[in-house]
């Protein structure tokens, strides 16, 4: 097999998996300075207002008039982990579903009002200045007389609101809130140059929140391209059977028990990984879990996969792989990932039957070049996947971060 090689220009070329994190600017420093503002311009407290007082009216499109093509910000169009629009359409008054109707600024914060704890809300910058948004956003447009435009976003994206929302949603199957609703909230209003300086704090986790999200996307485009390479042999590689390289442990699945329903600490998986925590366990060891019904199959066309260890439980829902001596079961996980079996999967909903997933080939080299790929892969997978030393774990303890510094530097006693 040939070696991966670094070609210029290539994801390989990208920095080191050692990159670390920029550090934090001197936060005491900063709330210090904080301390005094609010000791100069509001020991006392601030005045509290409703929304709908710091905010101004925004325009509805005329169609009738309109010939130019528009970016349409539909509900799905917003990421709902960076906050970020991350696709739109484009539309013109022929085109135009019902629903775009609202005309959007650069500085305007939109949230989701249809199933609002799903928390699709943004600000919008300059690339969706005089765009077109579903009428199922409530759009917020600031008056920067009154607050900042970032403010107002931080406010939108924190706990206390989202306590609110959730008592005024209606609708038990497809919750909604009213924009009404939304513009009563109250918050508060300290003078500009401390909601500037808070703002310009909690920016500061966003911004670094958004640069770890990039890295890993960077990371799980490069994770990709090794898995690609890595089982792309330039020597012949014999393609064998699944079943010649697994003990495939089925018939040992057994439906949970109604006792061992009640919540336990082993996990209970199914085709899509884990779907519950049970009070027993039926296998206990190294697993290979491939989705056998529902959503079996990946957008590549790839088996539904999930890695298992120690004491779980399985339902009939997901086949259950063992190693055999002679072939690694981590090197079947990645090679798994490269195979398409949307042309043997079947029926509605989807199933991968036994036969099919035995019958599946798999290029299968040496037992020390599937050890030479599982390490370079396993690396990746950590660092992409991992929740507790990965790029996903930094992630998580950032978005505490920001959400502690958050929820109490937007906390104000109210001026009497």
């Amino acid at each position: 097999m040939k070696n991966v090689s670094c070609k210029q220009g290539s994801l390989l070329d990208m920095p080191p998996l050692e990159k670390k994190t920029p550090p934090l600017p001197d936060m005491k420093k900063r709330m210090s300075k904080l301390e005094r503002l609010i000791e100069e311009l509001c020991p006392n407290g601030v005045e509290y207002k409703t929304i709908d007082d710091c905010i101004k009216k925004i325009d509805n499109i005329k169609w009738k008039n309109e010939e130019s093509l528009f970016q349409y910000i539909d509900l799905s169009s917003v990421d709902r982990e960076t906050h970020k629009i991350i696709e739109t359409t484009e539309i013109n008054k022929d085109s135009a579903p019902s629903r775009a109707q609202q005309i959007v600024k650069s500085g305007d914060i939109l949230f989701g009002t249809t199933r609002p704890l799903l928390k699709r809300y943004c600000q919008i910058d300059e690339t969706y200045h005089n765009q077109i948004c579903s009428t199922g956003f409530c759009v917020l447009r600031p008056d920067l007389s009154i607050i900042n435009a970032r403010w107002l976003y931080h406010i939108v994206s924190s706990f206390t609101f989202m306590d609110y929302v959730e008592k005024h949603q209606q609708g038990a199957s497809y919750p909604s809130i009213s924009d009404s609703d939304i513009k009563k909230y109250k918050i508060p209003v300290p003078p500009l140059p401390v909601q500037k300086e808070i703002v310009m704090i909690l920016d500061i986790f966003s911004e670094l929140i958004s640069e770890l999200n990039l890295e890993l996307n960077k990371r799980k485009s490069q994770y990709k391209y090794y898995i690609n390479k890595l089982l792309t042999f330039s020597q012949p590689i014999p393609f064998e059977h699944l079943k010649e390289h697994i003990i495939l442990r089925d018939n040992e699945r057994k439906p949970v028990t109604k006792k061992d329903r009640i919540s336990g600490c082993y996990p209970y998986y199914g085709a899509n990984g884990i779907q519950d925590y049970v009070g027993n366990f039926i296998f206990d060891g190294t697993f290979l879990l491939v989705g056998e019904d529902g959503s079996v199959i990946t957008e590549n066309g790839a088996p539904i996969l999930n890695w298992a260890v120690g004491k779980i439980w399985v339902n009939n829902h997901a086949h259950i792989l063992s190693e055999k001596k002679g072939t690694l079961l981590r090197y079947l996980y990645y090679a798994l990932q490269c195979v398409n079996i949307s042309s043997v999967v079947r029926g509605t909903p989807p199933k991968l039957n036994q036969q099919n997933l035995n019958n599946i080939k798999i290029p299968v080299p040496p037992l020390e070049e599937q050890k030479r790929i599982v390490s370079i892969l396993d690396r990746f997978d950590t660092l992409c996947n991992d929740l507790s030393s990965g790029l996903p774990a930094e992630i998580e303890a950032r978005k505490k971060q920001y959400e502690y510094y958050r929820d109490k530097l937007l906390t104000f006693k109210e001026a009497k």
